[in-house]
């Protein structure tokens, strides 16, 4: 035994080995399902009320006289706060007890959207919102520990594919959600639709988790110089990735300072979780191979994922002038099947002969292939045309988010479940920031070049083409005798043209960019992360590989 340290030392870092089970773990059945429901619904209660009111922001703006730019600060400030909690929340949740711990965070999330509907102005509701964000932050990282430590080995990877839906199944409905909720019941139960299901997870927690015991030692360590570095740190970057692109990056003022200490807190607060004795994420775990594929993995195919599913929906509004509850069917048709998809994908990788390296692979050839499709799409296009490429989808991010968290867990034991799950949860909120920046920022240079181009190759070629006439002048000069305002309509509609064209070319481009970007993940993950398999019994201290 003390021969084999120095060789698992030198392989990689070491992994807490799986403590004995405690005695307020009760013998698995029955209640430990419906304890593991309720957290996985709670979650889902977080997901719908930051996608649903994301969704319908526009909606909101208008009921609640909010201009544009107030509106995105709004977002901004949720999605930071969301974020920082998920790094440090396996601290707390391992100090208050998971049980107290989720119950509470669920009540806060619930009860705050109460008055949202209220706020008499701006700066209230984005004060409401952050506390929100931190409330709904706290619940995802409890959920991939609940799923690690209470289900038994034979079905952890089904709780991982329940853990997956929360970045599958929830973004997908939050659309529906939205267009049900404002056309149907009223723009208040944007804010208020989260009540009924948090008080039903509330209720199967409060039956179902185990209550386990309180650890106030905790604080004799506790990591204050991490949490008053890191979650400003944090919080920064976040608001940097989600109001850049509006701000124009660094030509503006608050953007560059965020971006200088953010990003100067945040190399501290990295520094202080390598050295300090509690930390609240184990920076050493980034030396596995395993690790680092997925955690990288992570962030892109969330990424893409939510760049997917944005692109229809976003076309459907610019150019088709859709209403959320007309382009809904196409978010439903990838939200649904995945209540299929994701115990079929994990059951496939809990099979010791399947190996989730090609699953993952083969998962990223459907996206990529869902990308090629959208390279054809053009101004005729309605929602209909769409329906193939998200059925590319059902299958690929099941195949891709499944094998992504079984790298980055599988090689771990319970007591690992912490240290990890605040990492991961807080790169796949950051995911939803990079692809909200990237989105933003590609569309519209994409966007601004097509137009430059369009209208450049008007102007050259303009003369040429005058012989054939001006149709949209023809058609528009019997509606008014006035040349004036006829014309002044003629160069509206040519501007009409010109966008749409040039919008629908940068999605194009976008498009292209993802065909590459998923063969290059698939090609990296049959190259770097070394195969691991699901699990079968608790194990001894295993390192990480």
């Amino acid at each position: 035994m003390n021969n084999a340290a120095p060789s698992q030392a030198a392989s990689g870092p070491a992994i807490h080995a799986s403590p004995p089970r405690p005695s307020y773990i009760p013998s698995f059945g029955l209640r430990t399902v419906i304890g593991c429901l309720g957290m996985l619904l709670a979650v889902h209660v977080a997901g719908f009320n930051e996608h649903v009111t994301e969704i319908g922001l526009s909606d909101i703006r208008g009921a609640m006289h909010i201009g544009h730019d107030e509106g995105t600060w709004v977002i901004a400030i949720y999605e930071a706060f969301n974020i920082a909690a998920m790094a440090f929340t396996p601290w707390f949740y391992m100090t208050f007890s998971i049980y107290r711990f989720s119950i509470f965070m669920t009540a806060v999330l619930a009860l705050l959207s109460i008055p949202a509907p209220f706020m008499p102005d701006v700066t209230s509701l984005c004060i409401l919102r952050a506390f929100q964000g931190l409330a709904g932050g706290c619940l995802p990282p409890v959920l991939m520990t609940v799923m690690l430590k209470y289900l038994p080995p034979p079905i952890r990877v089904f709780g991982i594919g329940g853990y997956a839906m929360s970045a599958t199944f929830g973004p997908n409905l939050g659309l529906p959600l939205e267009a049900f909720w404002f056309e149907h019941v009223g723009w208040h139960w944007l804010y208020w639709e989260i009540i009924p299901t948090a008080a039903l997870a509330i209720g199967m927690m409060a039956y179902g988790l185990p209550k386990d015991p309180m650890h106030f030692e905790r604080f004799e360590k506790f990591n204050w110089f991490g949490i008053l570095v890191g979650l400003p740190a944090i919080c920064s970057l976040v608001i940097v990735l989600y109001q850049g692109d509006r701000l124009d990056w660094f030509r503006s003022p608050v953007i560059t300072n965020l971006t200088f200490w953010g990003g100067a807190a945040f190399i501290v607060f990295v520094i202080n979780e390598a050295f300090h004795p509690s930390p609240y994420f184990r920076i050493q775990y980034w030396r596995s191979r395993n690790i680092q594929a997925a955690l990288l993995s992570l962030i892109g195919i969330l990424a893409i994922c939510s760049i997917m599913g944005e692109i229809p929906s976003t076309y459907l509004e610019v150019v088709r002038g859709y209403r959320p509850i007309q382009a809904a069917p196409v978010s439903l048709v990838v939200a649904l099947p995945q209540l299929i998809m994701l115990p079929l994908i994990a059951a496939i990788c809990n099979s010791p002969r399947v190996d989730c390296r090609y699953v993952l692979a083969g998962g990223m050839l459907c996206l990529a292939a869902s990308a090629w499709l959208g390279t054809w799409l053009t101004v005729d296009w309605v929602r209909d045309n769409f329906y193939l490429m998200q059925v590319l989808q059902v299958f690929g991010q099941p195949m891709t988010v499944i094998p992504t968290l079984m790298l980055a867990t599988m090689a771990m034991g319970p007591a690992d479940g912490p240290f990890i799950s605040g990492m991961v949860n807080m790169l796949k909120g950051l995911a939803n920031a990079v692809a909200f920046a990237l989105f933003g920022a590609l569309s519209r240079r994409r966007e601004q070049y097509h137009s430059t181009m369009l209208l450049d190759h008007h102007g050259t070629h303009g003369l040429a083409l005058q012989g054939m006439g001006d149709p949209i002048n023809q058609q528009l000069s019997v509606t008014s005798p006035d040349a004036v305002h006829v014309a002044h309509n003629t160069l509206e509609v040519f501007h009409t043209y010109v966008h749409e064209q040039s919008f629908v070319l940068a999605m194009n481009d976008i498009y292209y960019i993802l065909i590459w970007v998923c063969l290059g993940y698939a090609a990296m993950n049959l190259v770097l992360p070394r195969r691991v398999y699901p699990p079968r019994a608790p194990s001894p201290n295993t390192p990480a590989r």
